[in-house]
């Protein structure tokens, strides 16, 4: 009997072991979970603009290379309205990255224009991505050869807080002209505009794209289109209104059978929060800079996003990240 009750004493004990084993085992597995998780991924969104424009595929070559080679950051793209929608979801926090042009940084960031009453303070520079011509776009015949030739005519001005339509604004105003001028003034996506030139409802239309853009390359194909130029006292003008615009040059054959344009262009840029962590973003700007590469495949406007050109046309302040690695490679805005 008394070897029976020894008996059960010892396998009780050796299940109560298993146990207190396994459970110890089981908090070593959650805790060192946890402790991963806390360490590990920081989940951040950008916005990329318009599907079928220039800033989402360079927004989703920069979400490949955090994927890559960043393990302690995640960052989701979205398609967003344009530089102006952008510009007022980094001043409410919704986003933490994104693609603007540098006049409606600066307009954002100085409580200009659009912006006028409600600065967006907290914007900060990353670095600066490629040249965007204003391009206007008229279809032959229309009659358009210069800016003044928009009285009376059906015209996209861009879509609604964009920074082409910014653009066109203050092209008309170049002119001496209002939206009142104009026979219809348009609020139209890029490829609507495009499809509306095709099908002769507008008469010209504004965008302000990279050089060779698909949205015009593919309406110079099936439309007879004119690059407008924007010249002598319309560019004098802008360039007088804001320091931020600079001439550009359209190389004839840059569309089937569009001869070389002259006009002014701005800058895309990539803005951050400025709460986002210094390391965290100096990591996020090495690492696109490294990878280079990825960027320059992702569209044919990528190819000029290189580290000489990183600071052209920076009109706000450096994110202390972007500072720091700026200053390493002996730069500053």
């Amino acid at each position: 009997m008394q070897n029976r009750t020894t008996h059960s004493k010892a396998v009780l004990m050796t299940l109560i072991a298993c146990v207190l084993i396994f459970s110890v085992g089981s908090a070593s597995v959650l805790a060192g979970g946890r402790a991963e998780e806390d360490v590990a991924i920081r989940r951040l969104n950008m916005g990329g603009g318009w599907v079928t424009g220039v800033y989402y595929p360079l927004a989703g070559a920069m979400s490949r290379i955090v994927h890559v080679n960043m393990d302690d950051l995640s960052l989701t793209v979205e398609s967003s309205g344009a530089s102006v929608v952008n510009s007022n979801l980094i001043g409410s926090g919704d986003l933490d990255l994104a693609i603007v042009q540098n006049d409606v940084a600066s307009h954002a960031f100085n409580g200009r224009a659009a912006f006028e009453g409600s600065a967006i303070t907290n914007m900060r520079g990353m670095f600066s991505l490629y040249p965007e011509p204003v391009q206007l776009v008229a279809r032959s015949g229309a009659g358009i050869d210069n800016p003044s030739d928009l009285a009376g005519k059906r015209v996209a001005l861009g879509p609604l807080g964009s920074g082409a339509e910014v653009n066109a604004l203050k092209v008309l105003e170049a002119a001496g002209l209002s939206e009142g001028d104009l026979r219809a003034a348009e609020r139209l996506e890029a490829g609507e505009a495009a499809d509306f030139l095709r099908d002769g409802r507008i008469d010209a239309a504004f965008f302000t794209v990279a050089i060779g853009a698909a949205v015009i390359s593919d309406l110079a194909v099936s439309q007879d289109i004119k690059v407008v130029d924007i010249t002598g006292r319309y560019a004098d003008r802008l360039m007088e209104m804001e320091d931020f615009y600079a001439p550009v040059t359209i190389p004839e054959g840059t569309y089937t059978g569009v001869a070389q344009a002259e006009t002014v262009g701005v800058v895309s840029i990539v803005v951050a929060r400025e709460d986002l962590p210094e390391q965290l973003m100096y990591d996020f700007i090495s690492a696109m800079f490294d990878n280079i590469d990825t960027i320059h495949s992702a569209h044919s406007a990528g190819r000029m996003v290189t580290l000489d050109t990183a600071l052209d046309g920076m009109t706000v302040p450096l994110h202390p990240g972007a500072e720091r690695f700026f200053a390493e490679h002996g730069m500053s805005r």
